[in-house]
């Protein structure tokens, strides 16, 4: 993996002043992903910033699955996840760990909490708790089982883990504050009751600790220093501090909190279970479907490792929420699929092209350069004959003003051969062009010095009707209509989304390309000239490929920063 260079942001600032002031020693940080679902682009800039992190002040990083939900979680996001963090280049160089690794520490600062008085068994319903926590502008109630004796709230704790009351009907709470501006410090929840097996525990525990409680005392039993989040979890911060001081007397370490802005992106779905719906909901093929945001995704539609991780850079760190145009992301994409990928030539909508004045029977061997700006990338055989296929939109019977492709009496340059002039077209029934008739310059051929001669016309790509194979191109828009862009976080939350789904988002063709993508691996990635960067599919067969465009050829982003 390539290193990627990031630049210096107000988090790398915050901790290089912790060092200075020896508030911490060593950096380790940690990568806390729930096992719920598969990641998606929207993680890789807590993710990468994590491991970075790691790496420039010589500390550890963690994998920590918070598994604190065993009804969403499944061992089949763990792997996904694991395997997603090595494309990516990074290693977890401070361990693998699991939230349930601490579930009996857990319990045991739980119980300490209560003899403490921390801590208190509710029986409110989960109605009634909404109705005590009070509003923004209005405090909060105490609850009638906030001031129970400590003795009974151990004892019914202690019933609790021993599976005598159903779901729902008691909640460990922390007591802290039901008037305090900041709802979070509310009495927060700190256990449940959840008649569900754990996939690492089994049937061991049927209460579960709440992520508010259980993911600051992980960071603490891991040594973690710096526990870096987005920016919806600055509210958070206070309850996080809260819970690491009233439990540090059985904690070895006490993280600090830095959070930063979440990553958005235009017309993208940033939320797992609007994701989760579109899976289900058969919306799209699977979490791997190439429109979808999921690392799987990407990386099956053809994007980098390397692109992801330079997107990040560019984007920055901060603490100001706003949203990225997707341009930018497939900007990175083309800057680096350009220096890597080979060049090949593929019409998508294929319409025939008759050389009139060729020899009948006649197939000219040419060769092409598989990279205009690596020639160490090597040279490619394409066979030029008879009769060809280009595109049916480089073809105009009654061209549009400035149209510079292939019309009556106008003159072409066919990539790599020869120029050719348009003397007319056949039509069926229906009016539809089904042949186009033309004339070869044989003083031409590239390469010679009739080939510099000065044509009006474009270049245009195009295939050997005897040498080329059928092939099945996908081409994808985002999932989200445009009027997405304008709506974002809870305004987002409260709409159908499933309304504003992209009808087009997918397009099927089937056209004809150069054998030589045919042989190449699954995941094999061309520029397909004049169309845009493919990625060889595992829906291929041998005798039909599969390429999803990753991207276009226009960079609309480029052309903003030039």
């Amino acid at each position: 993996m390539e290193e990627t260079t990031v630049k210096s942001n107000f988090i790398w600032d915050a901790i290089e002043q912790d060092l200075k002031d020896g508030r911490y020693t060593q950096v380790h940080t940690r990568f806390p992903p729930e096992p719920n679902g598969y990641m998606h682009i929207g993680h890789c800039k807590a993710l990468i910033m994590d491991f970075l992190t790691a790496e420039k002040y010589g500390g550890l990083c963690n994998l920590r699955f918070d598994d604190t939900n065993p009804a969403k979680e499944d061992m089949e996001y763990v792997r996904a996840i694991q395997d997603d963090i090595h494309w990516l280049g990074f290693e977890y160089t401070g361990g693998l760990y699991y939230a349930s690794d601490y579930y009996d520490k857990l319990y045991e600062i739980a119980e300490d909490w209560i003899k403490r008085g921390l801590a208190y068994v509710d029986e409110l319903d989960k109605d009634q708790m909404r109705e005590y926590r009070g509003t923004l502008t209005e405090p909060g109630k105490n609850s009638p089982w906030r001031d129970r004796p400590w003795e009974e709230s151990l004892d019914l704790f202690r019933r609790m883990k021993a599976g005598e009351f159903p779901e729902g009907s008691k909640t460990l709470r922390m007591k802290i504050d039901m008037a305090s501006p900041n709802m979070v410090m509310r009495d927060p929840a700190m256990y449940r009751i959840v008649y569900k097996e754990h996939w690492r525990t089994g049937d061991k525990w049927c209460i579960y600790p709440m992520y508010d409680y259980a993911h600051p005392i992980s960071d603490a039993l891991e040594g973690i220093s710096h526990s870096m989040c987005s920016l919806e979890f600055e509210i958070h911060r206070p309850l996080y501090d809260w819970v690491v001081e009233k439990s540090a007397h059985m904690l070895p370490a006490k993280p600090r909190q830095i959070e930063f802005s979440r990553l958005n992106i235009t017309r993208t779905i940033m939320s797992k279970r609007y994701l989760r719906a579109l899976v289900e909901g058969g919306h799209v093929s699977g979490w791997d479907d190439p429109r979808m945001p999921t690392l799987r995704g990407m990386r099956r539609r053809g994007y980098t490792a390397a692109a992801i991780r330079n997107f990040v850079d560019m984007i920055g760190m901060s603490k100001a929420d706003s949203t990225v145009d997707a341009a930018v992301l497939e900007h990175c994409v083309r800057e680096d699929l350009g220096e890597k990928a080979p060049r090949a030539m593929a019409v998508m909508n294929p319409v025939k092209v008759v050389l009139d004045n060729w020899p009948e029977g006649e197939v000219k061997e040419l060769e092409l350069e598989n990279h205009p700006d690596h020639p160490e990338m090597g040279t490619r055989k394409v066979k030029f004959g008879k009769e060809l296929y280009i595109e049916q939109d480089d073809f105009m019977e009654v061209p549009v003003k400035k149209y510079q492709r292939m019309f009556p009496g106008n003159e072409v340059r066919l990539k790599g051969a020869y120029i050719v002039k348009c003397e007319g077209c056949v039509k069926d029934e229906n009016g539809n062009v089904t042949e186009i008739h033309a004339t070869v310059d044989f003083d031409t051929l590239s390469g010679s010095a009739g080939a510099d001669r000065k044509i009006k016309g474009k270049t245009l790509h195009w295939v050997s009707t005897e040498d080329c194979i059928p092939f099945q191109a996908r081409l994808y828009e985002p999932l989200l209509n445009e009027e997405m862009e304008e709506e974002d976080g809870e305004d987002r939350d409260k709409k159908d989304f499933i309304a504003r789904l992209n009808p087009n988002s997918l397009t099927v063709c089937t056209g004809y390309a150069e054998p030589c993508i045919a042989a190449c691996e699954v995941g094999t990635t061309f520029q397909f000239l004049r169309s845009g960067y493919f990625c060889k599919d595992a829906d291929s067969t041998p005798d039909m490929p599969v390429y999803n465009r990753t991207v276009g050829l226009r960079d609309t982003f480029a052309k903003q920063v030039k």
